[in-house]
């Protein structure tokens, strides 16, 4: 068992009586309390005493550090009660912290306006930076630090008259500890019901904030939650969104990654793993954190944990080769003077980026530093370790003073429990053989010339905070030492009044509330509850043309406001150029954000957008549709106008079938002279001569309206060639017809008592029938063309990079009525000529026009589905087409063979080829 479990044990019966003491103050419940603590723990404390620094005076404050880092093993034999050997390792910048203590003290008490007329002293423990050894010198502190064991005369806050106070043991009102969060939280806990003020300058916890659970502890060092949501802002400044976390395992590296993820939540960053440190394990550890930060694709890498810790991990990262991270450092060891100076730490971590507790300068405490000397202070324990440490040689013997002598004397834990417990007492068998002392020093050595992380005073952090901390504690005392009324005439201050022998703990808390003073630097102190207000420096490790690193200023924190100089930054890298960590490049403007299934937010693949739609920005998550006029460009990134587009003279398909339409008009001409030439020829005379150049004439403006579909579409242009082309068909089919009545009517007439039949249907008649024919058509065109007749319209509804000029039909009824007049007669054409295909005749033109109208009418049924599916200008393009293949279908079954008769076999061009049958 320990004696951390004799505490635990007792603690039910311990606890009502402290918190009687806690709430009401009275002197039976602290003195029936503090009997307890010091039965269990009078033993123990003469080690400490042993390593500890003591000045008395009217007011004594308590001190713990972490001087050493290499806490003892620990004899469990199971028959007796457990040998604890004393800590080593000698920390110097830890050793600093103590002589900033007693420089403040001193600075304190050769001061005439703070606290004059009373003498602070100190009681300065070392903890080992376990959270026992803190608690079991805090115990020792409030107690008393006695070593009688006295059981029927504990110490007595209110009377001022504990156990060895004229050897300077007396009960501490105040405690300026501990080194770590984990520290005070149990020091602050287990000091509460005591009321015992608690000033930390380490312990950065945001929990620590909470008064309910932690009302004495204060703190000269800002909340945890600043210094992470700073290192996040770093984060999303540098668009970094792919970070490692390498944290300590505890309250202080937990806290880190929460409040880094909610300060960086919507931001598009993730962290890509978060390994732990246990310093219990910290070899494998840091091992396995260091496999994982080079197996991962996080170029920076966030560590939150303790400088001895980062030591390790750096090693274990030396190992392996990683030297290209670029690491975010937390204020636990962006500053380490330790790591600064390691060869190795100049290979894996140049660049740093860290965040540091704020620094100021303390006048006069460099030459306080460089004056001491183990002659000056032949009782320092402290002075004479770091003495051997750095000269290599034993300052001479002095002996101890009174107290310390006595406290030298204390019996064991195991010695001092046995009329308790009955516990066997027998030392261990064996003793662990003592080293040889150095040689005793000459006296010459001096700390003037050596420069070390003791003696450097160049960025004074937490040993500013510990000055800080000692004067909230002076400005404290002395405003509950103040009597408000001294100068009243009646001389009845004495309740008004407190003394340095009559200082309870409880009032002191209360005083220390309120402090508020003026530091010796000019800065304003105050606390907020438990905290101060935060300040931070940012700061950078550079390299130096000697080798090691230094620790370069870039900038400072006021609360959440980050100063950041960016050129003053080098990199790890080595250059000015800020490190890349991300899972997934940037999408570039004209893609998008697509997340890959099963993978963080960060890792994501990048597609173009869609036509008709863009990103304009860097890592767009959604592309934006385009205005209906306008169109995405080719890379996306920009909504253009959308070009207007028609059928125009210039691109190949208005090319080919204005050539296609000019060739028809030309082959129309060319018949036309033809049939000029040999108009007295019989094929010419054939079924009306007149009706057959009124045919080709036409034919020939079919062909030339199409003409007029080609071109930038006009308010005219519109009208006219859906005129033309309904009025010119009509014509023509027109024609067509009256020849095939005429065909049928010739050969009625040849029948008996149909004589009259061709007279009734003579060339006038047909005249007045084609003109008839084609007025109906005349007429429907004039009454659409006035009423609601085609206009130039761009479409919009077609999707894509041009937006079409056409001509819209304002009223499908009147193009319906259009293409259904040319089409029934059509059709009646197409029935009569069908009836007459078999007349008796050498040349029968009925058969022509039969197998010309069924390719007109094929052309028109398949012209209507395609002009209904084709897109923008494609649907003139398709108009266009029908009309030249219907004309030239027309021309060539009708006027081919007969052009082949005229030219080609003149001997069939006669009356008697013609009549035979």
């Amino acid at each position: 068992m320990s004696w951390l479990s004799w505490l635990f044990t007792l603690w039910p019966s311990l606890a009502p009586s402290l918190l009687l003491v806690g709430l009401e103050g009275r002197q039976l419940g602290l003195r029936v309390g503090l009997q307890c603590v010091q039965t269990m723990t009078c033993s123990r404390w003469g080690t400490l005493s042993n390593q500890g620094l003591f000045q008395d005076g009217d007011v004594v404050i308590g001190g713990l550090f972490s001087l050493h880092y290499q806490p003892p093993a620990i004899d469990y034999v199971f028959t007796q009660l457990p040998h604890y050997k004393p800590c080593t390792g000698l920390e110097l910048s830890p050793l600093q912290y103590v002589y900033a203590m007693v420089f403040a003290v001193e600075e304190i008490n050769n001061s005439t306006t703070l606290l004059p007329g009373v003498t602070l002293g100190y009681h300065i423990f070392d903890s080992c930076g376990r959270p026992p050894w803190a608690l079991q010198a805090a115990l020792s502190l409030v107690g008393g630090d006695s070593t009688s064991c006295n059981l029927t005369d504990p110490p007595d806050y209110s009377a001022g008259e504990g156990i060895g106070e004229r050897r300077g043991d007396r009960p501490v009102p105040l405690i300026i500890g501990g080194a770590s969060s984990v520290t005070s939280q149990i020091l602050s806990r287990i000091l509460g019901p005591l009321s015992v003020p608690l000033i930390s300058y380490l312990s950065s916890c945001p929990c620590l904030s909470d008064r309910r659970q932690f009302p004495n502890f204060f703190r000269t060092i800002p909340s945890d939650i600043y210094q992470a949501r700073a290192i996040a802002q770093l984060a999303v400044r540098f668009s970094w969104t792919w970070i490692g976390a390498v944290v300590a395992n505890n309250d202080y590296g937990h806290m880190a990654v929460k409040v880094f993820q909610e300060e960086t939540q919507g931001k598009g960053l993730c962290l890509a793993f978060v390994e732990t440190l246990q310093r219990e394990n910290i070899v494998s550890d840091a091992r396995r954190a260091a496999l994982t930060i080079q197996a991962s694709t996080a170029r920076v890498i966030l560590i939150f944990t303790w400088y001895t810790d980062v030591r390790e991990l750096f090693l274990q990262l030396a190992n392996i080769n990683v030297t290209d991270r670029q690491f975010l450092a937390s204020e636990a060891w962006s500053t380490s003077g330790n790591l600064l100076q390691n060869p190795v730490t100049s290979k894996v971590a140049k660049g740093v980026l860290g965040v540091a507790i704020r620094s100021s300068p303390i006048p006069g405490f460099e030459n306080y530093l460089r004056s001491c000397h183990t002659s000056r202070r032949p009782h320092d324990e402290f002075l004479k370790e770091f003495w051997e440490k750095e000269f290599g040689c034993s300052p001479a013997a002095t002996p101890l003073p009174s107290y310390a002598s006595s406290s030298l004397k204390s019996v064991t834990l195991a010695e001092s429990s046995s009329h308790l417990l009955n516990i066997s007492t027998t030392p261990p068998a064996s003793r662990p053989v003592q080293k040889a002392s150095p040689p005793p020093c000459s006296g010459t050595e001096s700390l003037e010339g050596v420069q070390n992380l003791f003696t450097d005073t160049s960025q004074l952090r937490v040993t500013y905070n510990i000055y800080l901390a000692v004067y909230a504690a002076a400005h404290a005392l002395h405003s509950l030492l103040t009597c408000p009324d001294r100068d009243s005439p009646s001389g009845n201050n004495s309740s008004t009044c407190s003394s340095p022998k009559n200082i309870k703990p409880i009032e002191l808390l209360q005083h220390l509330s309120n402090v508020s003073f003026t530091t010796p630097q000019g800065e304003m102190f105050h606390f907020q509850g438990a905290d101060i207000p935060a300040k931070y420096d940012l700061v950078n490790w550079q390299k130096t043309p000697e080798g090691p690193l230094k620790l370069v200023l870039i900038g400072h924190i006021d609360g959440f406001d980050l100063h950041l100089n960016e050129s003053a930054i080098q990199w790890s890298t080595g250059s000015n150029q800020v490190p890349v960590s991300v899972c997934s490049k940037s999408c570039p403007p004209g893609t998008r954000k697509v997340n890959r299934k099963g993978e963080p937010l960060c890792c994501f693949d990048c597609i173009p957008c869609a036509d008709g739609e863009i990103s304009n920005k860097t890592g767009s998550l959604h592309c934006e549709r385009c205005p209906s006029e306008f169109w995405s460009n080719v890379e996306q990134t920009a909504c253009v106008p959308r070009q207007l587009d028609f059928l125009s003279f210039n691109e190949t398909l208005g090319i080919t079938l204005t050539t296609a339409a000019v060739s028809g008009a030309m082959m129309t001409t060319a018949v036309f002279v033809v049939f000029i030439c040999y108009r007295q020829t019989p094929m010419v005379r054939a079924n009306n001569s007149e009706l057959s150049f009124l045919l080709l004439l036409s034919l020939k403006l079919c062909f030339l309206c199409s003409l007029v579909f080609i071109g930038r579409p006009s308010v005219w242009s519109c009208r006219f060639q859906q005129a033309a082309f309904g009025i010119s068909f009509v014509l023509c089919v027109s024609c067509l017809q009256v020849k095939t009545i005429v065909v049928l009517a010739a050969f009625r007439s040849a029948r008996p008592g149909a004589g009259a039949l061709i007279r009734w249907f003579g060339p006038g008649q047909q005249r007045g029938s084609v003109g008839l024919l084609t007025c109906i058509q005349v007429i429907i065109c004039a009454i659409w063309l006035s009423l609601s007749p085609p206009v130039p319209r761009r479409d919009l509804g077609f999707q894509g990079s041009k937006v079409t000029l056409e001509c819209a039909m304002a009223s499908v009824v009147g193009f319906s009525l259009v293409l259904g007049y040319i089409g029934l007669l059509a059709c009646s054409c197409l029935l009569l000529a069908f009836l007459a295909r078999k007349l008796p005749d050498n040349f029968n033109e009925a058969k022509l026009i039969t197998f010309s109208m069924l390719i007109f009418c094929a052309v028109w049924v398949a012209f209507v589905p395609a002009y209904v599916s084709s897109p923008g200008k494609y649907v003139v393009a398709v108009e266009i087409f029908a009309i030249l293949a219907s004309s030239y279908g027309l021309l060539l079954c009708i006027f081919a063979p007969k052009c082949f008769i005229i030219l080609l076999r003149p001997e069939k061009n006669t009356k008697k080829h013609l009549m035979a049958r």
